[in-house]
């Protein structure tokens, strides 16, 4: 498996929006899904790709994004149940 997750927590769905428009403007990755939590106060981003696309592509949305995210990750290589968590995300949003 070449996927690779990256994971940004922002605060906001307009500075969610900004960030995974850069995020897909910086690099070859692809939007996989989103959560709200708080009433959408945090807004959790999952994009997925190469690890180094993923890697440059959360990069340049820490640097760039509207408001500083609260927390990121880039996780290469996932176990499988992370696989099957942002899966089930998926289908909460696709229909």
């Amino acid at each position: 498996m070449n996927k690779s997750y990256g994971f940004i927590e922002i605060v906001g769905v307009v500075a969610a929006m900004d960030a995974i428009d850069i995020m897909c403007k910086a690099a070859d990755v692809e939007f996989s899904t989103w959560e709200r939590k708080l009433g959408g106060r945090l807004v959790t981003l999952v994009i997925e790709g190469d690890v180094a696309a993923v890697t440059e592509a959360v990069e340049a949305a820490k640097a760039q994004a509207i408001k500083k995210p609260v927390c990121s990750a880039v996780i290469a290589r996932p176990h499988e149940e992370i696989v099957k968590m942002v899966e089930l995300s998926q289908k909460r949003w696709k229909k």
